[in-house]
């Protein structure tokens, strides 16, 4: 079965600004967090970390950065689904703007995640892209203009209502994180607010003087949001 997520909930997405020992450290930083929080957090890691960061974790959604839609077999230099799955992942980014692939690569992709358990989280930019991956019904979808990627300026808030939307009509049961240029909890706030299920990023903590500080920041206003909504 595939690992559940409950919403609100964050994403760290270190990249490849971090690796082995450092990322680790992170890792373990966001595994305190989500047991004192009580909240889900995507971890995305480096491939060759997988294994390291999943067994010394059991809250955090160990997430592979990317795969392909292969099968075991012939493929030099790809990265095979059941590799990743073997090493401990729960999930897997695909098609981000700094790994595209193309319609019939990211449905194939999807379709092998799937047959695996591994929770599916796609990337999309337009309203017109949301429609498209949404028909592919992933788990997760990341909504980022591409323009915004590691700018610290979020999206307006007429992105957000309108990405959302363009999601909702096709498939309710996709959760939707918000990202790009998302750097404060103000940001995380703005986004919870505007109807999406999650947020988080990668430059924003990264470059935070005080990491563990930053995440606690983001996790305090996505749950103040929630719980805003709610009332």
């Amino acid at each position: 079965m595939k690992r559940t997520l409950r919403a609100p909930f964050l994403i760290v997405n270190p990249k490849a600004y971090i690796y082995g020992e450092e990322s680790l450290a992170l890792a373990k930083t966001c595994e305190q967090l989500a047991e004192k929080y009580d909240i889900d957090i995507i971890f995305t890691v480096q491939h060759a970390d997988i294994r390291m960061i999943a067994q010394e974790t059991k809250r955090i959604i160990v997430t592979a950065q990317h795969m392909d839609g292969i099968n075991p077999g012939r493929g030099m230099g790809h990265i095979l689904p059941e590799s990743i799955k073997a090493a401990g992942a729960h999930a897997v980014v695909l098609g981000h703007a700094e790994h595209p692939m193309s319609t019939a690569q990211l449905a194939a992709a999807v379709k092998r995640a799937n047959e695996l358990d591994l929770l599916t989280v796609v990337c999309a930019d337009t309203v017109a892209e949301c429609e498209a991956v949404a028909q592919l019904h992933p788990d997760v979808m990341i909504v980022e203009p591409t323009s915004g990627i590691g700018t610290g300026r979020a999206s307006s808030d007429e992105y957000m209502r309108s990405t959302n939307a363009a999601i909702r009509a096709i498939d309710p049961n996709i959760f939707i994180l918000q990202a790009a240029g998302i750097s404060t909890g103000k940001d995380v706030y703005r986004s919870i607010l505007n109807g999406s299920d999650a947020s988080g990023g990668t430059s924003g903590i990264l470059n935070a003087p005080d990491r563990r500080a930053k995440i606690i920041e983001m996790i305090e206003s996505m749950q103040r949001a929630a719980r805003q909504k709610k009332s």
